[in-house]
């Protein structure tokens, strides 16, 4: 499919959506109804779907867009989905403890896992956002994405329930398996340096930002991460997650506690 049309000032779906003295937003690049195929729900109000597709930086392009954004929906929607993923591993894995359970919650519910879920479906694509903010990379930004993941299912629960919420979870593919959980555990260094850290030296790590590269839309981040003054180690990464993961792992190394 074709991106929109710059000039246009309606959606896909022929919605109005710019005013004449600021025609400067970004529209989706894909329909509604290309993504409500893709996560197996039909919408009654198609209104709560847009408002769950809207960044805020659309709104500074188009401040009269009177859905306003979608963080309100993504407030609740991590709410609803604690409770769905919740349920799903309670049930899944009767014989687990709870501490091990919220672990589990945990893996699922962060926003680099729903910005892996988000990918298959193009979600990016479905966004409405500023043009500065698509031009820098916006529809791939992990960030974006994984909040509109949280914002899409608190337009599901708000549009047909709790049960609807969690049949698009599951369709989402965010019922997954035990071992690959345990697998993203495993590589959260982040948490396994603040547990060995906290432990050894009684301190809890930080992480400062100390240099990035390359073009706007394609920056490096360079970080380290501290033990009180001391420098354990450095990690570069496209986004300041990645490179505090990277940090972390190559402070675990130097520790000895990999």
């Amino acid at each position: 499919m074709q991106p929109q049309d710059p000039a246009s000032n309606t959606d896909l779906e022929g919605n109005v959506l710019l005013s004449a003295a600021n025609p400067e937003g970004a529209p989706p690049r894909k329909s509604l109804g290309e993504l409500e195929e893709a996560i197996g729900y039909k919408f009654v109000n198609q209104d709560l779907l847009r408002a769950a597709l809207v960044h805020k930086s659309y709104l500074h392009d188009v401040p009269g867009f009177t859905l306003g954004s979608n963080e309100r929906l993504e407030f609740l929607g991590d709410a609803v989905l604690a409770m769905v993923v919740s349920a799903n591993l309670f049930i899944a894995h009767p014989d687990l403890p709870e501490g091990q359970l919220s672990s589990l919650r945990g893996a699922l519910v962060r926003l680099s896992t729903l910005a892996e879920i988000a990918e298959p479906i193009e979600l990016g694509q479905h966004l409405y956002m500023s043009r500065g903010e698509e031009a820098s990379g916006g529809r791939d930004r992990l960030s974006n994405t994984g909040r509109a993941v949280e914002a899409l299912l608190g337009a599901v629960y708000l549009d047909g329930g709790l049960d609807a919420a969690g049949r698009v979870w599951k369709q989402l593919g965010g019922e997954r398996g035990l071992e690959q959980l345990e697998m993203v555990l495993r590589e959260d260094y982040k948490s396994k340096l603040q547990q060995f850290v906290q432990a050894e030296l009684r301190v809890t790590p930080s992480y400062m930002i100390v240099g990035t590269s390359g073009p706007e839309h394609d920056k490096t981040f360079r970080v380290e991460v501290y033990a009180a003054d001391k420098v354990l180690a450095m990690g570069e990464g496209r986004n300041k997650q990645a490179a505090e993961q990277v940090a972390a792992k190559e402070a675990l190394a130097a520790l000895g506690a990999l």
